[in-house]
């Protein structure tokens, strides 16, 4: 992040604007809106422009600038069209202490302005650091139209009572009331009456708010997929928005967990294979210390919950402890592997069914079905592989199946730096080593990418 996005108070301050053209206007419609002092300086200045001055709405100094005309501004606008006198009014604005903006010269600029959505007082900005402009006038589009037009007087009323909601303790009892006010009881009282009606329903709802018993610590069980954000489920986003407290494992990615509240406390519980990791009876114990004092708990876990993830060990302790509980499912490492190969887990006339196996389990390398799992045109989906390879390899090929029979490692699957090694049983150990793969990785057995499925065919014909 280049530029960190803030609000600047601008009520009764200072901004000066050098210019009178296009570019000059394109500002002053947006600067108007606020409850700045504004100046501009051109010596020929566009109708609309004289138009405000003669309104009141801004001053209007009908020349070039000149040193110690942006005297005590805190912003600075150069919209003069001209790219050296864009740099001498920019220069004199520095020299008199205002921060800079040049118009279409990012490099240049000491600030820059969003895009703006307005229901004011509630303003959502937009910035691409300069990049894509268009895409966040698309960006802005897109909310103008979801954000109804009362969501502005519901914000100005509710900003209004806000002393009086301060009777209700810090936390989430003044989050339940605002979030009942802005997303049910505001807009069905808006709906019905117009503003005077919601100012009305405002003190029964703190009423009902300052009664209300505390509610009972709860725990949600919620899969955060295998860690493409936009493959959260829409459950699993609600879950993240109420919850006070985050407890996740190692494969849960930073761009998922950044969608927790802001005020949500994250606790790492995670686990790794032959590695340092917190016993599940810590992490029993963690989540119901937390339940227990009230707050809103999310087990977030990598992929399904349900897949691999101990979690009827965690559901036992929490009921064991009398604490409420839901499930929210995930997209499964699997299907999302699956995905980037362009295969599907089971094909009419292949298989019709598909292996879900862990590479190890509690005791060290888990043991299967081999025989079954080494019949031709078997699927597999075999979680944390990696490390027991050459252990998969041998009971494979001991039972029989075929050398050449395609295994994919699929790293990091859905995420941006996703890698696909494709290669054969016989050869699984020897290009695993030769890799430098060391993400989360899920390995398909009896699979190849599609792009490579024709190559596999040709081994498999060479070999027969």
């Amino acid at each position: 992040m280049k530029h960190f996005p803030i609000f600047v108070a601008l009520e009764g301050r200072r901004v000066v604007l050098s210019g009178g053209g296009e570019a000059a206007l394109a500002k002053l419609r947006l600067l108007l809106k606020t409850e700045a002092n504004l100046t501009v300086f051109s010596s020929d200045p566009a109708t609309e422009i004289e138009n405000w001055a003669n309104e009141g709405r801004l001053r209007l100094v009908r020349r070039a600038m000149e040193p110690g005309d942006a005297t005590c501004a805190v912003l600075f606008y150069a919209a003069d069209e001209d790219d050296a006198e864009d740099a001498r009014t920019s220069a004199i604005a520095r020299a008199d202490g205002a921060m800079v903006n040049i118009v279409d010269n990012l490099g240049d600029s000491e600030f820059i302005t969003p895009a703006i959505v307005d229901r004011d007082p509630v303003t959502v900005a937009i910035g691409t650091e300069g990049a894509a402009p268009v895409l966040a006038r698309a960006i802005k589009s897109d909310l103008e139209a979801r954000l109804p037009a009362t969501l502005g007087p519901l914000a100005r009323i509710g900003k209004a009572f806000r002393k009086a909601v301060d009777v209700l303790p810090m936390g989430r009892k003044r989050r339940d009331f605002w979030s009942e006010y802005y997303f049910n009881a505001g807009p069905r009282a808006m709906d019905q009456g117009g503003e005077e009606a919601v100012q009305d329903a405002l003190p029964a709802l703190l009423d009902k708010h300052q009664h209300a018993q505390e509610r009972d610590g709860h725990v949600a069980f919620v899969g955060a997929g295998p860690g493409d954000p936009e493959l959260l489920t829409l459950k699993a986003r609600k879950a993240l928005d109420t919850a006070d407290v985050v407890i996740h494992d190692r494969l849960v990615t930073k761009d998922i967990l950044e969608l927790a509240r802001r005020e949500a406390i994250l606790i790492n519980a995670g686990k790794e294979g032959f590695g340092p990791s917190m016993s599940q009876d810590d992490i029993n114990a963690l989540i119901i210390e937390h339940a227990q004092t009230g707050a809103q708990v999310v087990r977030l876990k990598g992929g399904d919950p349900t897949v691999f993830g101990r979690l009827d060990e965690e559901i036992e302790a929490v009921m064991a402890a009398g604490i409420g509980w839901h499930v929210v499912p995930g997209i499964t490492a699997a299907s999302a592997s699956v995905a980037s190969l362009g295969q599907s887990l089971t094909k009419r006339g292949r298989n019709s069914s598909v292996r879900l196996v862990t590479g190890h389990d509690m005791k060290g390398y888990a043991d299967h079905d081999w025989a079954s799992l080494a019949r031709p045109g078997e699927v597999a989906a075999v979680y944390m592989g990696k490390k027991s390879a050459r252990f998969i390899q041998g009971r494979l090929l001991m039972y029989g199946a075929d050398r050449t029979t395609p295994v994919s490692i699929i790293e990091n699957a859905s995420r941006p730096d996703q890698r696909i090694l494709a290669t054969t049983l016989s050869g699984l150990v020897n290009d695993l080593d030769a890799s430098d793969l060391n993400g989360p990785a899920l390995m398909l057995i009896g699979l190849a990418p599609r792009a490579a499925e024709a190559a596999f065919s040709d081994i498999q014909q060479e070999f027969a």
